[in-house]
């Protein structure tokens, strides 16, 4: 069984399927909408997949924990413009300093809206 066959069953069955959560929590999408629709919660053996990928450590910090998730930064701090919007929507202010310094030195779009963001 693949990770989305297995989401989709205990998405349609609307619970938690515990020998499915091996196999989900393999894919960082999947893994990803596990944890906001189905758990409603975190999903800790999924983080490792979700902290691969900057785009669902940005979701997941955002809509899943609500807020810093120190393990997704490395990931999200590759990434100038969802390292802008972690700050934005997340932290809600100036980046830790690994992940400032990072998207200040990008020179990215983001970085100029990041330091309009800060100030």
């Amino acid at each position: 069984m693949k990770p989305y066959q297995a989401y989709l069953e205990s998405e349609k069955l609307g619970k938690r399927i515990p020998k499915l959560e091996p196999v989900i929590s393999k894919d960082a999408e999947y893994s990803f909408w596990y944890a906001l629709y189905v758990i409603k919660g975190e999903f800790i053996i999924g983080e490792p997949f979700i902290s691969k990928d900057a785009y669902y450590s940005y979701r997941y910090a955002k809509e899943v924990i609500k807020g810093r998730w120190e393990q997704g930064e490395p990931i999200i701090s590759k990434d100038a413009q969802y390292s802008f919007y972690y700050a934005k929507d997340v932290i809600k202010g100036r980046l830790p300093d690994f992940m400032h310094n990072t998207l200040i030195l990008s020179n990215d779009e983001s970085a100029k809206e990041y330091v309009e963001l800060i100030q």
